[in-house]
């Protein structure tokens, strides 16, 4: 893993530690590396009423929006599991607003890893922007 790869890992795996998931007890850990270089974390929190919970993925986005930053290159997220666990629906979908180039990291507890990317993810998008468009951004 290189080491940019590594510090997403570092930061999404620290910011896990604050997840609030009270019902799953699944917490998840996101970093996000905006293309300004900066690293934008975010954890999920669970709500009673589940379709109100945020997922950690939405969340680092939600971050990094509030301060200026529209366009990611990497993400990483990390779960207490043994195989690394990908991004729901819902995130791939915003993540690809933000990012349709985006690298993605996964990692578990163990050691492996897994590099894809949001198109791997999302084989058959649903965009209403084109490549011009997403340049303005």
């Amino acid at each position: 893993m290189d080491p940019m790869h590594a510090r997403l890992v570092a930061a999404a795996r620290d910011v896990a530690r604050h997840s609030y998931s009270p019902y799953s007890h699944f917490a998840v850990g996101a970093a996000l590396l905006g293309d300004d270089g900066g690293i934008y974390c975010g954890t999920n929190v669970e709500n009673a009423s589940f379709g109100l919970s945020l997922c950690a993925e939405r969340s680092a986005v939600s971050r990094a929006v509030a301060e200026g930053v529209t366009r990611f290159r990497a993400l990483a997220v990390v779960t207490d599991t043994d195989v690394p666990t990908p991004p729901c629906g819902a995130c791939r979908q915003v993540l690809l607003e933000f990012g349709p180039e985006l690298e993605v990291i996964l990692a578990g507890r163990g050691e492996d890893v897994v590099l894809t990317t949001i198109a791997e993810l999302v084989p058959h998008p649903f965009t209403s922007f084109t490549g011009a468009d997403t340049e303005s951004r």
